[in-house]
């Protein structure tokens, strides 16, 4: 796999990720409320509890993208 082929992987996996990460931020925030409810009756958790767990979903999400994707692309970038 040569360096070319590499970064632009990279590249295409975080605009994939990325896009995931806002559609998934967006949908909860206009969601909230009703997705919560469900996931609540769902698992037996409390709906503040749920709400959590989203915020904790998006944050460890976004820093995997950062991490294994975006990172190094720009280090690849910048080889280049």
């Amino acid at each position: 796999m040569t360096q070319e082929t590499l970064t632009e992987f990279l590249g295409w996996t975080s605009v994939i990720n990325i896009g995931i990460l806002t559609f998934t931020s967006i949908m909860l925030m206009l969601m909230q409320g009703f997705a919560a409810k469900i996931h609540s009756r769902m698992f037996k958790l409390d709906e503040l509890d749920v709400k959590r767990a989203y915020f904790q979903y998006l944050a460890q999400f976004k820093i995997a993208v950062l991490v294994f994707n975006l990172a190094p692309y720009v280090a690849l970038k910048i080889m280049g």
